[in-house]
């Protein structure tokens, strides 16, 4: 066993004592392959002995200009940002675009409940200890945003707000990626369709809500799904102001299930739900099973995001590539980082859309015959 000082070693001491410069302890811990392996053991064990643990890594950002940590904005509690398959895709795409660079991931929730809090948001965002910010799906307006952009750090927005054309971004087209959905509804024949989505404004708000408050939402990426959605419906010749959308603030089992208690509840003439979100659709099919509803016999469900539980359950999705999001978003966020530490930073901001595809599924089939109404 090997005795450790009582007093804690430094680079100078361990160097002194092996009569080695303090560059080739360094170099021990930050460049092994430009020592040999037994000068490497060598000082390892010394530093061991001595109570030395390894260069400061605080001290070494300081000197870089760099701490090595990415930080990822996102206003949802952490439970559901480990929850909600989508996000996890993203988080397990930024963290790999991260493999190799000897940088970190730190997540930095925020409750939904917090969304106007200036105070709050400058504290939070500021303590984070990070090169740079991912800002995953956020509100236009959203004080954590605002408060990322003063620290002036390289900041890449992912998914939304879509009006910073000054930002870096990544995300899809979302207005034209749920048109496929809807299109497939529209040639199976229905044309009484309901619409679920989550959270639309920064307020909390759930319940019925019309195209005119879609149009003013201020979550852009759910505005475009639902927009996206009624202009193919109105090129159908269905009236959009007569779709009925209805909108949960919090997007978990519970609350996309008693989304679609609500719409198919006021509207049991619907043949159709489309849903902005997977979990939305699940939600669906949740309830569908309990009133004892077939799926697509008596009601057609479409989502979107293409997570693995809708997949395996064959649901009529559209696929976007959240894992290849987070990748894209946290290669930007490296390069921008990389660029500013060079002194060069890129003068055009990077723009990345990526494209999606429609999944078929099982859950689309023709509407049930006219007048029918969904059992209670």
């Amino acid at each position: 066993m090997v005795k450790r000082s009582s007093r804690r070693g430094t680079l100078a001491s361990v160097a002194a004592e092996l009569g080695v410069s303090r560059t080739t302890v360094s170099n021990a811990y930050n460049h092994p392959d430009q020592l040999s392996a037994a000068l490497r053991a060598k000082i390892l064990a010394a530093a061991e002995r001595m109570g030395y643990p390894g260069p400061d890594p605080m001290a070494r950002s300081l000197r870089a200009g760099k701490v090595g940590a990415l930080g990822v904005l996102l206003t949802e509690h952490m439970s559901f940002a480990f929850e909600d398959r989508a996000s996890v895709d993203f988080f397990v795409g930024v963290a790999e675009a991260s493999y190799g660079s000897d940088t970190s991931l730190t997540l930095v929730p925020v409750g939904p409940s917090s969304y106007h809090d200036d105070a709050a948001a400058l504290r939070l965002v500021n303590s984070a200890v990070v090169d740079g910010f991912v800002v995953y799906s956020v509100a236009e307006n959203d004080p954590y945003l605002r408060a990322a952009m003063a620290r002036h750090v390289p900041l890449v927005l992912c998914d939304q707000p879509t009006d910073h054309p000054e930002l870096p971004f990544v995300g899809i087209d979302d207005h034209a990626a749920i048109q496929p959905a809807a299109r497939a509804l529209v040639e199976a024949g229905h044309r009484r369709i309901g619409i679920l989505s989550p959270r639309l404004f920064a307020t909390d708000r759930d319940g019925f809500i019309s195209r005119q408050d879609v149009e003013h939402a201020d979550l852009h990426l759910q505005r475009s799904r639902v927009l996206g959605a009624l202009e193919v419906l109105a090129g159908a010749g269905i009236d959009p102001g007569s779709v009925p959308i209805v909108t949960r603030y919090i997007n978990n089992r519970e609350n996309t299930r008693d989304a679609a208690r609500e719409l198919l509840t006021r509207h049991p003439d619907l043949t159709a739900v489309l849903c902005t979100t997977d979990t939305m659709a699940l939600g669906v099919l949740s309830y569908a099973r309990e009133r004892g509803w077939s799926v697509p016999r008596d009601l057609s469900v479409t989502g979107f995001d293409g997570i693995e539980q809708a997949v395996d359950r064959n649901l009529s999705t559209v696929l976007q590539p959240n894992k290849q999001k987070g990748a894209a978003a946290g290669r930007i966020l490296l390069e921008l980082i990389e660029e500013r530490s060079a002194g060069h930073p890129l003068d055009t901001p990077p723009r990345k859309i990526l494209p999606t595809q429609f999944l078929a599924g099982e859950t689309v089939g023709p509407p049930r015959a006219a007048g029918g109404e969904l059992a209670q």
